[in-house]
Formats: C-alpha cells, structure tokens, sequence
C-alpha cells in the first residue's frame, strides 16, 4: 500500500485514497503538513538562515518549532490576529514581530510549490471513496484549499486582504489513477506482479520538471541473462505505465524517485485501456530506476526468447535522471523487437502531407539526434501552408519501415515529440504551454514534451514516397541532393554522420550506425540484411532517396538552415 505522504529526492506523493483533506483543518492536522514543515525549517536551517534565528529568539530553543508553528496557524484560521494578541495568547510575542511570521509562511509556501507534487487515487471495484470520476475535481479542490488556507493565515496576519490574487497551482502538480495489477506476465517476472497499474493520468500546464541531468551519454548494452528476473524490488515503491509503442505493448514499470519521467510518459506514448491489457502477453518489459546493488548503473537490454519478450533495465542512481534515458529504453526494446520480425527501425521524422490539390506525398527524413530532421519538416509545415490541406505526423523521432504487398511503408511508436527548445520557434513553446511539459527549461538542451499526432494515424502505415538523410554539417551550395546508386545511398545512412548539437555527450563531427544506436547498432548483422532488402525495394519502387542538408549544427544557419532545405523540399513536392 502507498502510504498516505512520503517525500523523497525533490517530490512529494499523496495518497488520496488514504488521506484527503476537506478543510484547512484538517490540512493543518495532517501526517503531510507536519513533514513539509518539518523538511522546509530544515532546509533554511541549514542555509544559516537570519528568519529562523529571530523566530526561535522569540519562540524559545526549548520549544518544539514546527509543533509551535501549526498550533500558531490553527488559531490564526478561526480567531482574529487582534484576538489572540489581547487574549496574551502563546503566540501572541510571535505576531506582534513585525513581518517574521509573514516571510516565513511565504517562503514556505513558495518551498512547497518548488517541489514536484503527485497525488495518487487507487481504483477498487466497490469503493465509496474518491474514484476515476472525481479524481479531476479533487485534485482541484485539493489546489484550492491550500491557496484558500494560506490566504487566509497570511491575511489575518497583515490585517487586509491581498489586492491581487494569482491562481497559482498550489495543490498537485499531477494525478493518477491507480488499479491493482492483474496484468498476466510470465513465469519470471513475479517480482513485478504487486505494482500498481497507472490507470488515468491528469496533470496542470504548464508542468515543469528539473531532473539532474540534461543530455544522455554511451549506448545501451545487450546482455544474455535476464536482468530483471526474479528482481529484488519494493513494489509500492514502484509504478506501472502501460503503453502502446506502435504496435507493442510495453509495461513500464518505474520507481517513485522518477515520478516526473514516468508521468511525461503520458505525453509521449499512447497509455493502454484497461481492454488492451486484459489477458495480453506484453511484447515489452522496462523497469526504470531500479535499486539494485549487483547492476548499480546499468543500462541494458535483453531478449527473452522463452517469453518472445525484449526487457530494459535502467538503474537508479542520478546520472540516469533524464527523460532521454527513459525514452531511448523503451525505443531500443521496441527496435530490437521489429529488428527480430524484420522490420527496419528508423530513427528520423516522417510525416503524411496532403496538397490543396489533393496530391498526397509521404516524407521521411533519417538522422541521429540533432540532425535537423524534425526541424525541417517543421519549416516545410510553416512554409507551405498556402499549399497544406493536411500534415500528419506518422512519427517524429524512431518509426519503422515494412516492405508490404512489394511496398515499403512508415509506421510510429509515438503520440508526441521530446524536442530542443533551443531548435523551435520563437515563440513556439509558448503556445504550445497549455499542454507542454517541460525539462530544465533554463538550461542548454532543454525540452519539452508535447503531443503531435494520435495512436490510429502512427499505426496505420503510410507508403513511403520521399527518403532524406539529414546532413546537419556541411555548407554546400546544393541543399537537396538525390542518390542514384542504391550502394552510394546505402553508404550514406549507414555511416549516421552527424555534428553533435549537445543532445548527448558527444562532441563534434560523430558517427553512428545507420544514425540509429538504439537497437540497429547493437544488432548490424540482422540490421544489414533488412537494410538491403529495404533500400533494393526502394530504388526498384523509384521512391526518391536523397540527402538533404539542414546545417542545423552551423553556427548562425540554426534557424535559416532548417528554413532552407524546407523550400527545398516544397520544391520537390509540389
């Protein structure tokens, strides 16, 4: 069970099931209050700080603080200041201080808004507490009563009312849903079985996170025992998100330290109904931040040939924490997978365009991180609208090409798109704030997650007529460039050249197999036959395979770079 408050690393987790207040009294009373008071004058305790010496000058060192202080706030929400000074109260020296009680609510109010804040509701089949239905309203009361209650200690405190009021989001920041697990895994994998099952998700725009880290470093390994077999795991420490990675249903299962990576998961990928995983096999096991002693930092994959399952396991530990780590897992299994089936994974951008002149043209562009490749069919969007009818993204970043009935067609796993703030727009993030989540939005590689397309339109196949390979390096005069030769154009995307953007550790001119580290370069042998087999069908088919040049990774070409190879392209099409 989830106990009613914890709070670790720089989140807290409510248990509404177990605890939900329906009055500042009662906030006040409660098990969660006490531990933030608690955390909060530790916190500027140890920053030496000049308002809680003064407050424990008049309060006395003998006197417990944070009993004091709630003892202080519970009076302050039924009596007038006024009252408890003339009635010589216990905490009357302590109002009479000028503004020391006023700074120190503010700060601690502005202490609890800095933390993440996640409010969990378990699902029953027979309850008569707050369920799926209500879990929205609750949530919305719970924001309200922590601003009506702050609102009103604070005002009683200065003897007015506030001449402006900001409807902050005090309460939680995200809320889930949860069911017990009745998910049918194999033999193996009973470690798993007693997580919590993510059910529903709501979450308040604009919702920023700060993980510890903002770029991702070295691949991940393939291993030949299953590294989380029979793991050794608390599971109420540990939630499951049950996706739909194009065409695979993956368990994602993560531990309470990455609440935030687990929750941006909704903005990514299609969360599974209840339907979709009733008595279904999962193709697609990853357990994220695992906390175990034998695989410390860890970051591997495995395929369970006795289940026909790929598993990932991430460690937890603080070079992990981020959402790069969590994503790249997940695509790497799903890879592995196609890889096993014969499918070709493509690590690009492909989008379903539709002229006004009803002529439909199917792009697809190939490049490792950074290459540019989104961001010049973002250009090409805003470029031609006067020609768009209709842009549908099929995938923005790891997709799949299927030779079907002597065709080769593009396939996504994603419903949204992890992107640099620094690549966009002016101006796009926000416009895009209502339902955004964002990653270190104050640092270089910041991101943000949003969704871009929905589950029918990624799965439903495309047949491709363009493919691209993005060169993000070179100032050449001939922005788009067309192969003639299947073994030149093979060349060329396996080979993955690419100027490092700062998206991962990497610096400089770099290579990757077939732009593609995440399933394809663990696996060249399997991947070479696919490729061939792929681009023979291509060149047979007279698709168009070309290079196109974004110089997204030239200084001072960020922007016009982008723009450039999208006219280009315009060119092509119409």
């Amino acid at each position: 069970m989830i106990k009613e408050y914890s709070q670790n690393r720089n989140n807290v987790i409510m248990n509404f099931s177990l605890k939900y207040c329906n009055s500042g009294s009662e906030l006040l009373k409660s098990d969660g209050f006490k531990k933030v008071l608690v955390k909060y004058i530790e916190k500027i305790k140890k920053s030496d700080s000049l308002l809680l010496d003064n407050i424990v000058e008049i309060v006395g060192k003998d006197q417990n603080l944070e009993e004091f202080l709630i003892e202080t706030f519970k009076l302050l929400l039924v009596f007038e200041k006024e009252e408890l000074v003339n009635a010589s109260s216990y905490s009357s020296e302590l109002l009479c201080s000028g503004t020391l009680l006023f700074d120190f609510i503010e700060g601690f109010y502005n202490y609890w808004r800095s933390l993440e804040r996640y409010a969990v509701i378990q699902s029953y089949d027979k309850s008569s507490g707050i369920e799926s239905e209500k879990f929205i309203e609750s949530n919305n009361n719970f924001s309200n009563l922590i601003l009506k209650t702050y609102r009103k200690i604070e005002e009683n405190i200065i003897g007015n009312k506030h001449n402006v009021y900001r409807q902050l989001t005090a309460g939680v920041n995200a809320g889930m849903v949860l069911m017990k697990n009745r998910l049918s895994l194999p033999s193996g994998y009973s470690s798993l079985n007693k997580i919590n099952v993510i059910k529903r998700v709501v979450f308040t725009p604009p919702f920023i996170i700060y993980p510890k880290k903002n770029t991702r470093s070295g691949i991940f390994k393939e291993v030949y025992s299953n590294p989380i077999e029979d793991l050794n795991i608390r599971n109420q420490h540990y939630f499951c998100f049950p996706a739909k990675v194009g065409d695979s249903l993956a368990y994602i299962y993560f531990h309470r330290d990455f609440m935030n990576h687990g929750i941006s998961l909704c903005n990514l990928f299609e969360l599974a109904t209840m339907s979709d995983i009733k008595d279904a096999k999962p193709d697609l096991i990853v357990v994220f931040g695992a906390k175990n002693k034998e695989l410390s930092k860890e970051t591997v994959f495995y395929h369970d040939k006795d289940n026909d399952i790929v598993t990932g396991y991430v460690s937890g530990c603080d070079d992990v924490d981020y959402f790069g780590y969590m994503k790249k897992m997940i695509l790497t299994v799903h890879n592995v997978r196609m890889i096993n089936k014969g499918f070709l994974p493509i690590h690009g951008a492909m989008v379903n365009v539709t002229l006004k002149n009803r002529k439909k043209v199917n792009i697809a562009i190939i490049g490792d991180s950074g290459a540019g490749k989104s961001e010049s069919l973002e250009a090409f969007r805003r470029l031609s609208e006067k020609y768009l009818k209709d842009m549908k993204v099929v995938f923005d970043d790891m997709g799949s090409f299927k030779i079907i009935d002597d065709k080769i067609y593009g396939y996504g796993t994603e419903i949204g798109a992890f992107v640099r703030l620094d690549d966009l727009e002016m101006g796009y993030s926000f416009q895009e704030m209502d339902r955004a989540i964002f990653m270190n939005p104050h640092r270089i590689n910041a991101r943000l997650i949003l969704p871009i397309s929905n589950y029918e339109t990624i799965v439903k196949g495309y047949p491709v007529d363009i493919v691209l390979y993005a060169n993000n390096y070179e100032d050449i005069p001939e922005v788009l460039k067309q192969f003639n030769d299947k073994d030149n154009a093979i060349e060329v995307f396996k080979k993955g050249r690419r100027k490092a953007k700062g998206t991962t550790s990497e610096l400089g001119l770099v290579e990757s197999y077939f732009a593609n580290p995440f399933g394809p370069m663990q696996r060249k042998e399997q991947t070479n036959i696919i490729i061939d087999k792929v681009f023979t069908k291509l060149f047979e088919q007279k698709v168009f395979v070309g290079e196109i040049c974004t110089k997204l990774a030239i200084n001072g070409y960020e922007h016009t770079g982008p723009e450039a190879a999208a006219k280009k392209l315009l060119e092509l099409v119409k």
